[in-house]
């Protein structure tokens, strides 16, 4: 198994996967911020991986199919549990928090595991991505300042099930290809560049 990560597509899969780890670390001890400009990296080796694979020859179709799933247990990792984990350490344990963290790992799960079944006809993500959601708590911590901290915990719990309920539509989302990926890489990089100073 470990001769899987010789490949260095899968290397940097499972280099993403730490990193949202270490991300998750940083958020239960009470750094949030940092644990998000640290899994925006993981989203970074996400987007890699698979570049990476397409440059790598001679890959053996089996350990294409590893990578495939490692990726998928990636993503759950780094845009299910780590989005979760964090909502429930901002609301201090809240109901609505834990159901909210709840929702979206399960739809996270689902979305992933019928992408791995399906894949993505026409080119086209059926139900949005699940690597949306780090973006999408970025963009809010780097609000929070501006937001009341009364309704910072709620406004993220409600943005976590509406990512859910997004991941398992059956709306049609481009893949990132082009210009898409220096948009991606320079967000990522300036967002955590962001709420690192800030955390």
């Amino acid at each position: 198994m470990i001769r899987q990560l010789i490949d260095p597509a899968n290397a940097v899969t499972a280099i993403g996967l730490a990193l949202s780890a270490i991300g998750i670390n940083s958020a239960i001890a009470g750094f949030p911020e940092i644990g998000v400009a640290i899994v925006l990296w993981a989203l970074l080796a996400d987007h890699l991986d698979g570049v990476v694979a397409q440059l790598t020859r001679g890959r053996l179709a089996e350990t294409a199919q590893v990578g495939k799933n490692l990726d998928s247990f990636a993503d759950l990792v780094s845009a299910g549990v780590f989005p979760a984990v964090t909502s429930i350490v901002v609301g201090h344990g809240s109901a609505l928090c834990v159901i909210s963290g709840t929702v979206l790992v399960i739809a996270s799960a689902l979305r992933l595991s019928y992408f791995n079944v399906f894949g993505s006809p026409g080119g086209r993500f059926i139900g949005v991505p699940t690597t949306y959601a780090v973006p999408a708590m970025a963009i809010l911590f780097m609000l929070r300042p501006v937001l009341p901290e009364a309704i910072f915990s709620h406004l993220l719990a409600a943005v976590l099930v509406l990512l859910a309920i997004l991941h398992i539509t059956p709306v049609r989302v481009p893949k990132t290809a082009g210009i898409m990926y220096f948009v991606v890489t320079s967000f990522c990089i300036v967002a955590s560049t962001t709420l690192a100073l800030r955390g």
